[in-house]
């Protein structure tokens, strides 16, 4: 069945981009808040009750709800210009293969954790119950100007930067290739898929990059965590000593279901922005 067009509402694709990324980011990390906490909370080392348990579980929403829209404008910002700049021309119109899908991904991720770092550390220390609120959370970290210095500062409001670069960029060359390529697959040459297409197939991809890459998001989780600065290597040689190699799927329940779910809710709601913007329906 081929695609109808009407007239485009916004003509700039990088502007396409950025509001349906932003809806896209807040309808997801909204919509999932809760699932998203009791996966942090399992993968706390003071364990599950210890910090909340089925308690307060939207703790730290307001820092998700600050982050969220431009973190997600900023990915697919980024992600929709590279891919363009390398897509290249056929007979049937234009397109791209996986490696300029991991290429655009990956540096999607790299913009998107300048929002996403800060907003995380102050989120999961909500969650953790380490803080009561978000607003809490973030004001102990602000206070380290005075006592600490500037530097200090912004190292802790950025605590988890390399894990969770190490982390995003696995994850979205595992899922947008595979997201890409189910969408190629199930529409005609020169056809937009639909909203509903890239929610399935946002979903199932979400779920096998998602389970692939939860022991990366346990240390991530346990690093933001930490009361004091570790390193990577450190942190990673005591689970395995303390806990055992099963303590990196921790939440990995919580966490596929958290992603499959919100793949379908992020990458439908981005592609029926998309569509709408570009006067696709």
């Amino acid at each position: 069945m081929a695609t109808e067009t009407r007239p485009s509402l916004v003509e700039s694709p990088y502007i396409r981009s950025l509001l349906a990324g932003g809806l896209a980011g807040t309808t997801v990390d909204l919509s999932l808040y809760p699932l998203d906490t009791l996966k942090t909370r399992l993968q706390s080392s003071r364990g599950f009750l210890s910090s909340g348990g089925f308690r307060g579980i939207y703790a730290g929403v307001g820092s998700a709800l600050v982050g969220s829209a431009p973190g997600a404008a900023l990915f697919f910002v980024t992600y929709d210009a590279v891919k363009r700049s390398l897509q290249t021309t056929t007979t049937t119109g234009t397109t791209s293969g996986p490696a300029t899908h991991m290429l655009a991904a990956s540096l999607g991720e790299i913009a998107a954790c300048a929002v996403r770092v800060p907003t995380e550390v102050v989120k999961q220390r909500a969650q953790a119950g380490q803080h009561p609120s978000s607003a809490a959370a973030l004001a102990s970290i602000l206070r380290l100007r005075h006592s600490h210095g500037f530097g200090t500062m912004w190292r802790e409001l950025y605590r988890g930067w390399s894990i969770t670069v190490m982390r995003e960029v696995p994850f979205t060359v595992i899922q947008f290739p595979l997201w890409e390529g189910l969408k190629r697959w199930s529409a005609a040459p020169g056809e937009q898929a639909s909203a509903w297409q890239s929610a399935v197939f946002g979903s199932v991809s979400g779920a096998v990059a998602a389970g692939a890459t939860t022991p990366l998001d346990v240390v991530k989780t346990r690093l933001m965590l930490a009361e004091t600065r570790v390193g990577v290597g450190a942190l990673v040689g005591r689970i395995w000593r303390e806990e055992g190699g099963g303590a990196f799927f921790k939440g990995v329940g919580p966490r596929t279901m958290w992603i499959s779910i919100g793949g379908a809710v992020f990458l439908g709601s981005y592609q029926w922005a998309s569509n709408l913007l570009g006067g696709v329906k």
